[in-house]
């Protein structure tokens, strides 16, 4: 019998995806945005990006590189990256 392990549950905050999806909602002309919603789908481009990682270095002091906002997609995993980069994982 093969048992594989299924990856652990994300440790970021609940809280934080909140903060960052209110971030966005700032940047995509008030949209509501929950916590998995999708950049792109949500009208997101290139400037209003740039525009967020700006204001998540000067928020949180974590410095996104644009390729990894882009590939995170949802405010749940800029969460993500954002503890990462305050751990220093």
């Amino acid at each position: 019998m093969n048992s594989e392990r299924k990856a652990a549950p994300s440790r970021v905050p609940v809280a934080l995806g909140q903060e960052i999806a209110q971030l966005w909602s700032e940047y995509l002309d008030g949209r509501d945005v929950g916590v998995a919603d999708d950049f792109f789908a949500l009208g997101g481009n290139s400037l209003t990006g740039i525009k967020i990682i700006d204001r998540v270095a000067q928020d949180y002091g974590v410095q996104l590189s644009v390729r990894d906002f882009y590939l995170a997609q949802t405010p749940a995993r800029v969460a993500e990256l954002v503890e990462q980069g305050r751990t220093g994982t």
